[in-house]
């Protein structure tokens, strides 16, 4: 059965574990059956490239996660032969070019039978993928089986829609230490994303240790960095997984933190001098310092969100710029720019820049990461430059993962691009921006959403089923635990430090509705990166499951009463008045929660008027009724605490559907 979207997504689900993959396969076969997996569980791994490092690695890791997964006593057993091995594993050919390239094949497919279990790839990288299916797959057997767990009958063929699906990880704001970049790595290959576009420096640190110039890290980093040999082992650790590391050192603007050690690079604060022939031979050092610790071919420069405002008031650049024939600051930013591309090329290194670094003389060879949008990717396309695409993808906006989900990089101005064209969008990255994501909450910041992104550069085009990717997304979310990764445990701990001494479970019931407020509202409020984000707030996942839930139920209810009972509406909402009394102690009692007092009272406000709105739907209500029940909506609805109520919306429609002629 090949994956169509709703079709194949929506009709596996009703009959296999199979449909809990995420990303979903190219194609996908289900057959009647089970095969067991038991405590002799082996693999024996045959083919020109088994012998890779890779492959050996992931097949450790395989035996560790399904130890963990499972709880069965394993042990990393390779079989002496395919006759002998629960899971055989054929690799065509070895990779013995170095660093990972774009494009690198990642095909690969998985057999389920009675015959056994068989993962074959061309190439190493496949067997990677390829695992994480299989892991995926991995169910405990139901009720009335025999107790233990096993893999369904499948046949996958499986390959991905672009060679280029990333994670922009900002570290400058808020530095991760390693061990939560390589929980992020573990994470991002279990969904197959592939590049780590790792945004080491901006105005709030550079977060790299330069021996060339250790100003950098002495003056410029508030003592958080990664040492070069934490580098080499994350890049180390990145490949294992099959995962690129293209480093991002944003200039001429966003580089307070360079200038802070090597003031005579400024032109003004926060940016950097493109005149002086001192500034590119400081960068032609540090780049090339940068290129050892960096195999990749690809190497970010930033260049976005330049303010040209010392570079217009300083007489001296005004005369460079007329010698040098530059009508403007855009033109001098060019010129940077181009003489950058030099420099990289110098290392064998190709350039990559935000979407402002776009103009008609800059080489082809650069590639235009898109944050402004899909017209600025087209257009990059247009004049030859290979493009990726960010915009619409930032998780720190806390936008839902259907919001995101939603997005395509050739869809919308791109879906107008010749088909050569769109050979040149390449695909794209998710984007967390770390204003106001920590060590302490990141997980919860990037997970599951991530996950729902990753289907979207991996899987085909068809797979858009919004109920599908939900339902599969919840599996997902579970699954990823297994990895250690911290997106429920981190928040539940940070609740019960908001707690102190009192039961956690009213807070957690209550906040299971509640949502952060979205996109950059927080921000203008004053919230940066030397806040405490130990609120309510930072302490919840970006989306409530039980405010989607409730919606989607609403919905139904309001096209097919038969679907959705009044009665079980009215429950629900019964239930969130009591808990909104229950939190109501705890909320007095401790003082980082006294703010959320009034959310408690607008959640009751909403859940009454939501009562109300189901019951009229048998008896007429007053004539002023609506009117006042949307005007409490209205004041309920207001953000307090930067929190949001996620049944609001909701609970209007149902107020909204009360028929006019009833009043």
């Amino acid at each position: 059965m090949a994956a169509a979207g709703l079709c194949a997504a929506a009709a596996l689900m009703a009959e296999t574990p199979a449909a809990a993959l995420m990303p979903w396969p190219a194609s996908v076969e289900v057959h009647p059956g089970t095969l067991a997996i038991n405590a002799g569980f082996s693999v024996f791994a045959s083919g020109g490239g088994a012998a890779d490092a890779r492959v050996k690695t992931a097949i450790d890791r395989l035996f560790a996660r399904l130890a963990r997964q499972t709880g069965l006593p394993l042990l990393p057993v390779r079989a002496t032969s395919a006759e002998g091995a629960a899971l055989r594993i054929v690799v065509e050919q070895g990779d013995h070019r170095g660093p990972q390239q774009l494009g690198d094949d990642e095909r690969y497919s998985l057999e389920v039978s009675e015959a056994g279990m068989r993962l074959s790839a061309d190439r190493p990288l496949g067997v990677v993928r390829g695992i994480e299916t299989f892991l995926q797959l991995v169910r405990q057997n139901p009720a009335g089986a025999a107790p233990g767990f096993s893999v369904p009958f499948v046949e996958i063929h499986d390959e991905p829609r672009f060679p280029w699906r990333g994670l922009s990880l900002d570290v400058s704001r808020h530095f991760i230490p390693v061990e939560g970049i390589e929980r992020t790595l573990d994470g991002m290959a279990a969904v197959k994303l592939n590049v780590l576009h790792f945004h080491l420096s901006d105005d709030q640190g550079i977060r790299v240790e330069s021996k060339k110039y250790p100003r950098l890290q002495q003056y410029g980093s508030d003592g958080q960095y990664y040492t070069q040999v934490e580098v080499r082992d994350m890049v180390a650790y990145a490949r294992d997984r099959g995962i690129r590391v293209v480093p991002e050192f944003d200039m001429p603007g966003h580089s307070t933190s360079w200038l802070i050690a090597y003031p005579s690079l400024a032109a003004g604060p926060g940016v950097m001098d493109p005149t002086k022939t001192a500034t590119y031979h400081f960068l032609d050092g540090f780049l090339g310092e940068m290129a050892k610790l960096f195999p990749d071919l690809y190497f970010h420069i930033g260049g976005d969100e330049v303010n040209p405002r010392d570079w217009n008031k300083d007489p001296r650049i005004h005369a460079f710029m007329k010698k040098q024939r530059l009508a403007n600051a855009a033109e001098l930013q060019a010129y940077f720019n181009k003489r950058l591309e030099k420099t990289l090329g110098k290392y064998k290194k190709r350039m990559v820049g935000w979407d402002e670094i776009l103009q008609p003389d800059l080489p082809k060879t650069v590639v235009v990461q898109s944050w402004r949008g899909p017209k600025s990717l087209a257009e990059a396309a247009r004049q030859g430059h290979p493009g990726i695409l960010s915009a619409g993808y930032y998780l720190d906006l806390m936008q839902p993962a259907a919001q995101y989900y939603a997005v395509d990089p050739l869809k919308g101005e791109t879906a107008t691009l010749t088909p050569e064209e769109q050979k040149r969008i390449w695909g794209g990255e998710a984007a967390m921006w770390e204003e106001l994501a920590t060590a302490e909450n990141l997980d919860a910041k990037l997970w599951p959403r991530l996950a729902a992104i990753a289907e979207r550069f991996w899987s085909p085009e068809s797979v858009t089923d919004r109920a599908s990717m939900y339902d599969r997304l919840g599996e997902t979310n579970r699954w990823l635990e297994w990895l250690g990764l911290t997106q429920r445990s981190n928040l539940e701990l940070m609740r019960k430090r908001l707690a102190g001494s009192m039961r956690t479970g009213p807070l957690d019931a209550f906040a299971e509705i509640l949502e952060p407020v979205k996109g950059y509202e927080r921000h203008r409020d004053g919230w940066n990166a030397t806040t405490a984000f130990n609120r309510l707030v930072d302490a919840i996942p970006p989306e409530s499951d039980a405010g989607r839930k409730f919606s989607d139920a609403v919905d139904q209810y309001l096209m097919a009463p038969n679907g959705v009972t009044a009665e079980s509406l009215r429950a629900q909402m019964s239930r969130w008045i009591e808990g909104a009394a229950a939190v109501r102690p705890l909320l007095e009692a401790n003082s980082v929660l006294v703010e959320v007092q009034p959310v408690a009272e607008a959640v009751a406000v909403l859940c009454r008027t939501g009562i109300e709105a189901v019951s009229y739907g048998t008896a007429a209500p007053p004539a002023d009724w609506k009117p006042r029940a949307l005007a409490a909506i209205k004041d309920a609805s207001m953000h307090r605490a930067h929190l949001m109520i996620a049944i609001a919306p909701a609970v209007q429609k149902l107020v909204e559907s009360v028929p006019l002629e009833n009043q």
